[in-house]
């Protein structure tokens, strides 16, 4: 075992003093393998005197985080269980810990006198508690900090870790020897004029400032550096795709061809003024020489679709062919009806390409496609199977496009020679989020519903108004309208979801006796879904019963009352998209929102929704009020997770860093010069897997 070396980036952490193999096998486990990894493990929380609220000063169903002194302990027998209580105070008053599971094992973690920071949500029985508070305990030294208005770095551990040593106070151990024994000298990569022109600190400094800092201005600056830092590559890699996508040339199509005229002749409805106008800069991208790059972003209901038909009829009518990409068997079905009965007109051939298609009428399609003869081709994920070979791919489109990750959606483009690329999308995608990820794309905004659409009305209701709120669908059932009851459908919990959806069909079943009942969820095999979704497109079906497989998928103009069970559980986004399913005939649309589970954060989540329809409104709040992991689930863009970044608040570092990217890649095209040498070195060592993705639209 070697101490007191002089570390690097490439030290394996088990020479690190007070790690060795044991404890390196299980830091391993959590992506901690060398010395500048074990920098790169920020804290997940700090305490300072700022961030403390003494115990008086708690509220029921507020997260707090106390620091206080052991009192007393014990395990205590409930009625049908022991468990492990904690008396604590911090001078201002007394709290409760509770521990329900392994009290035996908590027991034995604590001691009379000690100094610990609590950190959970206060209930109150008997008194104000915290149950299973997450918990570090703080040696004086430790503690000293909050006297004097230092900092205390608080760190994420898992049961292996602790067993090991290696709880808070053990990383500070281990993080801090790191620190002093690092040979910081090579590691800075921005230059010193990025630094100075930023008013960023050094990321040597960083680095020290964000596991230790002696005030809390030094934590902000090294939060803002390393934010900075993960922003930057991002953006750097936008700036690069973008410069790509300038200097390739598409397909150029002039004229409006033979088709599209016709087409829109047809169409029984007047466009909005925001639809003409994506349409025509659709138009415009492609009629130039540059590969179309655009996204169209418009509301549930506010008819994109129709701009998909013709933008697709211009690509057809001047010889090329349109691949539609669609996330689901339900929207591609739906999608081939819709183009089918509007090319049928022009006599222009549409294809379906699906999972489970028989032999003969596959290998038809795929021949048709290969020799041109189907100019549209409408598919799921199946559209980029290597078997699938077009003729001339002139335009790709994506719908609900944020549903596939990258490397999807560049194995379309690879089947063309620099097709055009038209990507949409009915999520409203709050504007920190589109500068972000799609900084690279043209913007078209579909902001206006069509005349027709009459807006629909939301309420919020508790479980006791259900019979009520039955009688009212019984009321629109019997004027020969349709209803829809959507239950939740979470991957965590999905086996208990689909019990509870299929007990509360049964429920409305035995309730609503006088009318045919269906139920659709996810784990049915296509047929069977298909069955029911079109008895329901056809009225045959009344009321649906149905998981979250229709949040995408489902246009029936007589469904006009939507009761949502649950509501608390999903994200104001999706709880959005579904109420965008009804009311897109003549009627008017009501969409229910049952509350069941009560929380001050889940009654301001649901007023939102009877507050507003606006998508974009909504699309900001859920970000905020969920944070970007939860709201859009940033793994599927093929971008890396990131440590310390936060785009709902680092607006200004965005703007910051993507000034940054832009002007190094409008001098520096391929990161060749002295003062970028470095950044491309990094760029190259962390970020490999986004530079494979530069050439991917």
């Amino acid at each position: 075992m070697i101490y007191n070396q002089t570390l690097n980036s490439k030290t394996p952490v088990q020479y690190i003093k007070g790690i060795g193999p044991k404890r390196a096998l299980v830091l391993n486990k959590i992506g901690i393998e060398t010395a500048i990894d074990l920098l790169y493990f920020f804290p997940r929380r700090h305490l300072d005197r700022t961030s403390i609220t003494p115990i008086k000063k708690i509220i029921r169903g507020k997260k707090v985080t106390i620091v206080a002194t052991v009192e007393a302990s014990g395990l205590v027998q409930a009625r049908r269980r022991k468990y492990f209580q904690l008396i604590v105070n911090d001078g201002s008053a007394f709290l409760k810990c509770i521990w329900f599971n392994n009290p035996k094992y908590v027991e034995n973690l604590f001691s009379i006198g000690n100094k610990v920071a609590f950190h959970g949500k206060v209930e109150f029985y008997n008194g104000y508690q915290l149950i299973h508070p997450e918990y570090d305990i703080l040696s004086d030294a430790e503690s000293e900090p909050l006297n004097t208005g230092g900092v205390i770095p608080i760190y994420s551990s898992n049961e292996e870790l602790k067993k090991i040593g290696l709880d808070s106070r053990g990383f500070r151990r281990i993080i801090k020897y790191c620190l002093d024994n690092f040979d910081f000298d090579n590691e800075e990569f921005l230059s010193d004029r990025i630094i100075e022109n930023y008013k960023l600190i050094s990321l040597e400094r960083a680095l020290k400032f964000i596991h230790f800092s002696q005030e809390i201005d030094q934590l902000s600056k090294a939060k803002y550096r390393l934010k900075f830092d993960e922003h930057f590559f991002l953006q750097l890699l936008i700036a690069l795709r973008k410069l790509i996508n300038s200097k390739r040339h598409g397909k150029v199509i002039p004229n409006n061809g033979a088709y599209v005229k016709r087409i829109f002749n047809s169409i029984s409805f007047d466009l909005t003024g925001a639809q003409k106008k994506a349409l025509s800069e659709i138009h415009s991208d492609m009629a130039s020489r540059k590969v179309m790059n655009r996204l169209v972003q418009g509301d549930v209901g506010s008819g994109k679709t129709i701009v998909a038909i013709l933008a697709s009829a211009i690509v057809a009518g001047n010889n090329f062919q349109v691949a539609v990409m669609v996330p689901t068997e339900i929207l591609a079905y739906q999608h081939y009806s819709v183009f089918k009965s509007y090319f049928d007109k022009v006599r222009v051939p549409v294809g379906l390409l699906v999972g489970k298609q028989n032999l003969s009428e596959r290998k038809n399609l795929l021949s048709g496609i290969e020799d041109g003869k189907i100019r549209i081709v409408i598919g799921t994920h199946a559209i980029i199977q290597k078997e699938i070979k077009f003729q001339d791919l002139g335009l790709i489109i994506i719908d609900e496009q944020q549903r596939f990750g990258v490397i999807q959606r560049g194995n379309l483009v690879d089947k063309g020679l620099d097709p055009h690329v038209l990507s949409m999308t009915a999520t409203p995608i709050p504007r920190t989020l589109a500068n972000t990820f799609y900084g690279d794309m043209d913007l078209s905004l579909i902001n206006e519903m069509p005349k027709h659409r009459k807006p629909v009305t939301t309420k919020v209701v508790n479980q006791k108004s259900l019979e009520k709120v039955y009688g009212f669908m019984e009321s629109e059932l019997e004027k020969g309208r349709q209803c829809i009851v959507i239950y939740p459908l979470i991957d965590d919990s999905e086996k208990l979801d689909l019990e509870t959806a299929i007990n509360g069909f049964e429920v409305l079943k035995r309730r609503f006796l006088d009318y045919s009942v269906e139920l659709v969820h996810g784990r049915m095999k296509r047929e069977e879904k298909d069955k029911i979704m079109s008895n329901f497109s056809t009225n045959k079906i009344k009321l649906l019963v149905s998981t979250t497989v229709i949040e995408v998928g489902i246009d029936v103009p007589n469904a006009t009352v939507m009761l949502i069970e649950n509501a608390e559980r999903f994200g104001l986004t999706q709880l959005h998209q579904l109420r965008g399913r009804i009311g897109r005939g003549s009627e008017k649309g009501y969409c229910i929102l049952i509350h069941r589970k009560i929380t001050e954060n889940s009654k301001k989540r649901l007023s939102i929704m009877e507050r507003t329809k606006d998508g974009f409104e909504i699309s900001d709040e859920d970000l905020k009020l969920r944070g970007p992991g939860e709201f859009y689930g940033t793994r599927q863009h093929g971008y890396p997770i990131w440590k310390i970044a936060d785009i709902v608040n680092d607006g200004k570092i965005i703007r910051d860093a993507q000034k940054a990217a832009s002007n190094i890649i409008d001098d520096d095209n391929n990161l060749i010069k002295i003062s970028n040498e470095k950044i491309r070195k990094r760029f190259f060592q962390e970020y490999q897997e986004m530079l494979n993705m530069v050439n991917i639209t």
